[in-house]
């Protein structure tokens, strides 16, 4: 919110209200606040904006690799699948976390989730392809939790 109101207050000074003058005084805007950081609470905005960026990165490379390998299978003569279930341990606290990794799993093909138990330290997800679930457990956990841990980091 101090970025967007260094933003109009820029637009004020220069008397100039077009998109092109906001967006500079919201660029100008970043410099005052990135001096003044350490009195702010949390950390500096932008590192949580960088989080999202490589998180939607991170789902987009996930979501083609997905889409690779099940059209291998769907277009292999002899389907060799092995689907099953497994329960991945979550670290996530927040309901908001927990049901964006949710989400993220269940909308990379092959992968559903099932149940999420009552105290949000268990997800219960379908494989199409669950033969190595330690593998399939590292990949999240070190993808999407790790990420989602960073954007929520205060």
């Amino acid at each position: 919110m101090i970025n967007i109101t260094l933003a109009f207050i820029w637009v004020l000074i220069v008397s100039d209200l077009s998109l092109g003058s906001l967006l500079w005084g919201y660029i100008i805007g970043i410099i005052p606040i990135y001096i003044i950081r350490r009195f702010l609470p949390g950390r500096f905005y932008l590192v949580r904006v960088y989080y999202v960026i490589k998180l939607i990165l991170v789902f987009a490379r996930e979501l083609i690799k997905a889409n690779y390998e099940l059209t291998k299978i769907v277009v292999s003569p002899k389907i060799d699948i092995h689907p099953g279930f497994f329960a991945y341990p979550c670290e996530l606290e927040e309901e908001w976390e927990i049901a964006l990794i949710s989400a993220l799993i269940s909308l990379t093909p092959g992968t559903l989730i099932v149940a999420i138990s009552d105290d949000h330290s268990t997800i219960y997800i379908h494989g199409i392809n669950a033969l190595d679930v330690d593998k399939e457990i590292a990949i999240i956990k070190n993808s999407f939790e790790k990420l989602i841990q960073e954007v929520a980091k205060p």
